[in-house]
Order: C-alpha cells, then structure tokens, then sequence
C-alpha cells in the first residue's frame, strides 16, 4: 500500500479552487482502487478544506500539521496555547503585520487585508488563495469578532522582511516562519507553523498509525509550506507552477496543475 498526499492551491486546484480537474479526480479514485490511500495535505484548516471532502479522501493532514485525520478519526489535535496566541497577534499588530488567524472551523482575518491584497501581483498560489476567499466571501470572518477559540496557525503579509524583526525575536523558538519564495509584488507572505508539527510530522503520524513504510509514502506540492512534506516522504513531486527550490530538491517535476499535472504524475510514477 502507498500513501499519497496531496497539497491542494497549486497542486490538487488552481489557487483558491475547490473542485479539482476531472483527470486528477480520476486518477485518485484510480490509484485507491489499487489499495492505495490518498490524503489532503495542506495548510488550509478543516473548515476550508470540508468544500474537497465529497472527493472520498482517506484523512486529512490539515492546519500545516495541526490536525490530523485517518477516516473519521482524529490522530492528532494541537492548537496554540492561548499565550502563544495572544503574543503572537500582539507582536503581529504592532509591526503592522496583516494576520489571519485559523481555528478549526473558523477563520479571521485583519480588516484591510482585502484593500492590501488588491496592490499585489498574481503567481503566488497562497496570495491567490487569499484573494479568492474574500472576494467570494468564503467566510473569513473580521478579526474583531474573534471569540477565543483554540488557533492552529497565523498567516502573515507585510510589506517588509523589518516588519517581522521583533516577531522573530519573540516566536521564533516556538514557530517556524514558512515564508514564500514565490514573490507577489508589494507584498511577503507565509505562515507561523508551530514547531511542534508540520507537515512532514503529520504524514510520518499517518504512516506510523497505519503501518506503512516512509519509502512507500508519496507528496506533492507547490510552495514552500510543503517544504517539510517534500523533505519527508518517500517520493516528493512539485508542480511546474511551483517553488524553484522546492523544484531542486523534489524526485519529479510534475506538468502545471492547468495542465493536468497531478494525474499525468500518477501515471509516470506508476501510482495508477
């Protein structure tokens, strides 16, 4: 048996998509119905990921790691402490960082960050996600009406690497700053991933609970929070469209996600 898994803005759906292409669908239920088993693994949280659940996917590697899934069960549940939380979007504000903030089944997000985005140039698969989810108002909700609820990870945008400076300074020992190669004018983006997961750490979880080998595990992705995915499994595949460092560390390149890439990748590695 091999496990698959599978980032999705960029990789699975073009950024800020939930309906993936009918060959990359097809090539899923192929390859499970060779035995194999096939995971979502991305920084989305559940909320923003339910949308692709209809697919018939094994588990969920979700929250960058924080949340990890097998079927209808939960292998692995580690939010913020509300120190960490507090801190974080304390520190994040001062330096007029722009933050959204994902709980499991809630996301919230700085007020302006619609206006910021509209200065930012596409390519950039997460900032194209953003964009998509508060144009077509996917439920990101105002960071005023935040309520307490147990956070998984902050995304961060500024204008300048000096905005993060006292952040690191603070979070750094805990959280992992997952910044993106792939440059959007006027803006630097990523993630606060805390160091205790990632999404490496997640499909190791996965393969330990169901007994499978590392070198029968498979991951594909794009930026660079799939870096430790790419660094973890067995055989790592990054998209055409993808992070050129990820690209120079990666077993294969795959074709652009427009261009039916992930299921023209299955064929070639023989997953179907």
């Amino acid at each position: 048996m091999k496990l698959i898994f599978v980032d999705i803005d960029g990789t699975l759906t073009e950024a800020g998509s939930n309906v993936p292409p009918q060959s990359a669908l097809d090539a899923i239920k192929a390859t499970q119905a060779k035995g194999n088993k096939v995971f979502l693994c991305t920084g989305r949280n559940l909320a923003m990921l339910s949308p692709l659940l209809k697919y018939g996917f094994d588990g969920v590697v979700a929250s960058g790691g924080g949340y990890v899934t097998i079927g209808d069960e939960v292998i692995y549940d580690h939010p913020m402490t509300k120190e960490q939380t507090k801190l974080a979007l304390d520190v994040l504000k001062r330096n007029g960082v722009f933050r959204t903030i994902e709980a499991k089944d809630a996301t919230y997000g700085d007020e302006s960050l619609g206006d910021f985005l509209k200065g930012t140039s596409e390519g950039n698969s997460e900032i194209e996600r953003w964009r998509k989810a508060l144009s077509e108002d996917l439920g990101i909700m105002p960071m005023h009406e935040y309520d307490g609820r147990p956070i998984y990870k902050v995304v961060i945008m500024c204008q300048e690497e000096s905005q993060l400076t006292e952040a690191r300074a603070l979070l750094e020992k805990d959280f992992n700053f997952a910044i993106q190669d792939v440059a959007a004018h006027n803006c630097l983006n990523g993630d606060l991933v805390n160091r205790a997961f990632d999404k490496g750490k997640g499909i190791e979880r996965v393969a330990e609970k169901l007994g499978v080998d590392m070198k029968d595990t498979y991951g594909f992705g794009d930026s660079m929070n799939d870096l430790e995915m790419i660094q973890t499994v067995g055989v790592s595949v990054t998209m055409a469209n993808g992070s050129d460092k990820l690209k120079a560390i990666s077993t294969y390149v795959a074709d652009d996600v427009k261009n039916d890439g992930l299921a023209k990748a299955f064929k070639h590695l023989g997953l179907i």
